[in-house]
C-alpha cells in the first residue's frame, strides 16, 4: 500500500497483562498508526493481537480519528464497546502513541 507524503509512521506500545492470551505470544503490545499530519487523522492501524478479528475490530474502532485531539473520544470508545482482556493495554498504547505522535508534532513537523 502507497500512503501519501503527509503521512507518518509511529507506534504506541504497552505490557500486556499475564491473564491476556497476547502475552503468551508476544512480551509487548503495540499499536502502528499511520497519521496523515496536515489533519492529524489515523489513515490505518495495525497492531499485534492474537485473533484477526480483534485487530479489525481495533481498526474500526481507530481509523479515521484524530490523534492529535480525539484522545478522550477513542478512550470512551474502547471502554464502552471493547471488552477484550487488553483494553487497558490497548488503552495505554494508545496514550503512547499520541504521545509520541505530539513530541513528533513539537520537535518535526
Amino acid at each position: 500500500m502507497d500512503y501519501a507524503p503527509n503521512t507518518i509512521f509511529i507506534t504506541g506500545q504497552a505490557k500486556p497483562s499475564k491473564e491476556d492470551a497476547i502475552s503468551t505470544v508476544y512480551n509487548v503490545f503495540f499499536l502502528s498508526f499511520i497519521v496523515d499530519t496536515e489533519t492529524d487523522l489515523i489513515v490505518d492501524v495495525t497492531c499485534n493481537t492474537v485473533r484477526t478479528m480483534t485487530q479489525d475490530f481495533i481498526r474500526s474502532l481507530l481509523i479515521g480519528q484524530n490523534l492529535a485531539t480525539g484522545i478522550d473520544g477513542m478512550v470512551r470508545d474502547i471502554q464502552q464497546r471493547f471488552f477484550g482482556l487488553v483494553q487497558k493495554t490497548l488503552i495505554v498504547a494508545l496514550k503512547d502513541a499520541h504521545n509520541r505522535y505530539m513530541m513528533v508534532k513539537k520537535n518535526i513537523l
